[in-house]
């Protein structure tokens, strides 16, 4: 499928109503074409894990307009299946994502857990319950 408006109308087809009760679903799934503008930006929502945000942004079912109650998983296994031909995990799209130099370039919170260490902030004063940090 190259089109949201072209898996709405395969559900649709499979789960009776029309393409309108499905196509904010299929659009979430390929909303992502606007960060990434090829097949890569699949690796964002089309797995299993991304079906499950999919039920967890629009509800365990949705009533299409033949007054039946579709599961949201369903479609969204359905898109994914028109798409890739299969399930995949997060982890089958991580596995083929070479890994670049700055991903292990430290951040600030090095920075920042250097100074807790000094100062001593994260430990508990025995005269006290709490020593409360001092920030800034």
């Amino acid at each position: 499928m190259s089109h949201p408006h072209h898996h709405s109308i395969s559900s649709a087809r499979k789960h009776g109503g029309v393409w309108t009760d499905y196509i904010d679903i299929h659009n979430w799934f390929d909303e992502t074409k606007a960060h990434f503008p090829d097949m890569r930006h699949r690796a964002l929502r089309h797995h299993a894990e991304g079906i499950f945000w999919c039920e967890e942004k629009f509800g365990t079912v949705i009533t299409n307009s033949d007054g039946k109650q579709v599961p949201v998983r369903f479609i969204g296994e359905q898109h994914v299946m028109e798409d890739l031909g299969w399930i995949p995990t997060i982890k089958d799209y991580l596995e083929q994502m070479n890994q670049a130099g700055w991903m292990f370039k430290p951040g600030e919170g090095r920075k920042l857990l250097k100074e807790i260490k000094q100062q001593k902030l994260d430990y508990v004063n025995k005269e006290q319950d709490w020593v409360e940090p001092h920030i800034g």
